[in-house]
């Protein structure tokens, strides 16, 4: 049953244009004709030849184009600034073009007139290559050249026919009308699949954009979706195209200042994760992404800063002024500026041109500098529509992305013109602190995605030595900054010092007294050793008296002739003499 549900699928036929298969869901209708409608220079002819030079290039599927106004000479001129040599694939057989200028007599047989002509021509171009895509570009050269529109009609229908049975992917480029999508109607019987391109011009910005109409058979997007002609062709890049399946790094790495390290959880940001840092005018964002930069430099990483305010040589003037040199980076190849003002083109082509960039450069770290910036050229909408796209494709190749957002003064410091803050995973506010007539700059972490961080607001210091974030303090009259905390820290050095004053005074006095009790002690033991020597002194004699009485009553009672107890039986009984 799935076998049948698969081969019961509409075939289609991809186009290779970047981001049109994604939103068609595979291609053009295969064997069906495709109808290209839009204003003058939106780009059908460009949609239309492209279609056939990557079908003939990259699937290998033989094309032939039908121009009714542009001979051969002048297309394969306007291509070769795109990178395609259509005279080489025309050599190869794998593009067949022909001029066909529309005049009544040449077409129009006896009593009627129809399209016969036309026919042979075609399948001889076909014949002659074994084409399997074919494009008519433009048909209202058809209406212009002949009159009885409804013969005209139905011709059109045979044609489109034709192709159908021939398995040919047809694609037909038609001029807008006023109330149709083409001059003459001709989403009426050529709708298999209808796209349709604009062009406009809001605000000085043009912008072209691309929405399939209809497609029968097929699921597809229904947006507006814009789109770019750029050096290799067209480029579209849909919200659709980029999904949520990307897979995320447990790495750490630095932010080029310890102390902010510490802050989040000791070890810097996650890698491949989108980092803001944001702050009115004047708060040090650009420092802090220069020292985050200089950091990654100093690993061996590559860095691409996109400066949307400042040259790529102020900048590097300006950051020597905080110990910062990054010119040695950019000799090294390490990193890389890409300076223009937002205003130069569209968001769409701000778009394609950072993913240019990155397929160059392959660099694991952006800089976007500043992001707020883009607000001149495109709506809060259009902007975060364009990075969510840009964060997307940047998460899905583990590229760490930080950007900095101005923050006008008074607006509410914990939001962002742009809209992204759902999308960023660590935010970093910077803000200025006035007190006691000064204005000092400060630093607390809004958020941080995935890991413990600090809560406590940081005075940030500029100075020749980089950046150095310090602990505020809390007097009576609130957070302490600047002089009055460098007042503060002199006070509490002072009274420290005086503390530590006290107690030196007081483990002195101390040692004094315990010397003078060891003496006392020692002198105790002193007068004690020598009363136990006299003691023993007097033992002794006492013995020796003792001795000596003993032994003058033993000899007088021999001298005597007397018992001494010497001469006693044990029992105390006299001994009887022998």
């Amino acid at each position: 049953m799935a076998k049948k549900q698969t081969d019961s699928r509409l075939e289609k036929c991809p186009t290779g244009i970047r981001g049109f298969d994604e939103i068609s869901d595979g291609g053009l209708p295969k064997g069906r004709p495709t109808l290209i409608c839009g204003n003058a220079g939106c780009g059908k002819t460009i949609l239309a030849m492209e279609f056939l030079l990557r079908g003939a290039i990259q699937f290998q599927e033989p094309g032939v184009f039908i121009s009714f106004e542009e001979p051969p000479k002048d297309l394969a001129l306007n291509f070769s600034s795109m990178g395609y040599d259509l005279n080489d694939l025309i050599a190869r057989k794998l593009i067949a073009m022909d001029h066909i200028y529309i005049e009544r007599s040449e077409i129009e047989e006896t009593g009627e007139y129809d399209l016969e002509g036309l026919f042979i021509r075609l399948a001889y171009a076909i014949d002659s290559i074994k084409a399997k895509r074919i494009v008519l570009d433009t048909v209202e050269s058809l209406f212009s050249g002949l009159t009885n529109v409804g013969i005209l009609r139905a011709e059109l229908r045979r044609l489109f026919a034709w192709f159908k049975d021939r398995g040919i992917t047809a694609v037909i480029t038609g001029e807008s009308g006023e109330k149709t999508l083409t001059r003459y109607g001709l989403e009426e019987y050529v709708a298999d699949c209808v796209i349709l391109l604009d062009f406009r011009v809001r605000e000085q910005i043009s912008t072209r954009r691309l929405r399939i109409i209809k497609y029968r058979g097929s699921s597809h997007g229904a947006d507006e979706y814009p789109f770019l002609i750029e050096k290799t062709g067209i480029s579209i890049l849909p919200v659709t195209s980029l999904g949520l399946e990307h897979t995320v790094s447990n790495e750490r790495i630095s932010s080029g200042i310890p102390r902010l390290d510490s802050m989040l959880a000791g070890k810097g940001f996650y890698r491949g994760s989108t980092i803001l840092i944001s702050g009115t005018a004047g708060t040090g964002k650009t420092s802090f992404a220069n020292k985050f930069v200089e950091s990654a430099c100093r690993r061996g990483e590559r860095c691409l800063y996109l400066a949307f305010e400042e040259s790529a040589d102020q900048i590097m003037r300006n950051m020597k002024s905080i110990g910062t040199d990054l010119a040695p980076w950019v000799k090294k190849g390490k990193l890389k500026f890409h300076a223009s003002r937002p205003s130069l083109y569209g968001l769409e082509m701000h778009l394609v041109t950072i993913h240019n960039l990155i397929a160059a450069f392959k660099p694991q770290i952006i800089i976007v500098d500043p992001v707020s910036n883009l607000t001149a050229v495109g709506s809060s909408i259009e902007v975060k529509s364009v990075l969510t796209r840009l964060f997307d494709y940047l998460k899905a190749s583990h590229v760490t992305t930080l950007l900095t957002d101005l923050v006008h003064f008074g607006n509410n410091l914990e939001t962002t013109n742009e809209e992204i803050s759902s999308l960023i995973d660590t935010w970093i506010l910077l803000r200025n602190i006035e007190i006691n007539g000064e204005r000092n700059r400060g630093l607390f972490i809004l958020k941080s995605r995935g890991m413990p961080h600090s809560n406590q607001i940081r005075e940030v210091v500029l100075s020749d030595r980089g950046i150095d974030l310090v602990d505020v303090y809390l007097g009576s009259g609130g957070v302490l900054t600047g002089s009055a905390r460098a007042a503060q820290e002199a006070k509490e050095k002072a009274e420290a010092r005086d503390y530590q004053s006290e107690a030196d005074r007081r483990m002195r006095q101390q040692e004094q007294k315990r010397k003078i009790l060891e003496a006392k002690i020692a002198a105790l033991h002193a007068e004690f050793d020598m009363e136990s020597e006299e003691i023993r002194i007097m033992a002794t004699e006492e013995k020796k008296k003792r001795n000596g009485l003993t032994a003058e009553r033993d000899e007088m009672t021999r001298l005597r002739k007397a018992d001494s107890k010497t001469d006693l039986p044990r029992d105390g009984r006299k001994r009887k003499m022998k």
